[in-house]
């Protein structure tokens, strides 16, 4: 029985390969944004805080 044409598996595993590639680039930039996020907020929150304890009234 013929099986028909030969699977052209070259081009598929460099296909998967280039795609792996993307969503690692992907996610490693998705963790860098969360990271600086959670850097700017922290830092937003201290000088927040900073700035709300310099207000308060002298009692």
């Amino acid at each position: 029985m013929p099986k028909g044409p030969e699977k052209n598996t070259k081009n598929k595993a460099l296909h998967t390969k280039l795609v792996n590639r993307k969503k690692a680039k992907l996610q490693d930039e998705k963790k860098e944004k969360a990271l600086r996020l959670k850097t700017l907020v922290t830092r937003m929150n201290q000088k927040k805080s900073s700035d709300d304890s310099n207000n308060l009234p002298n009692l």
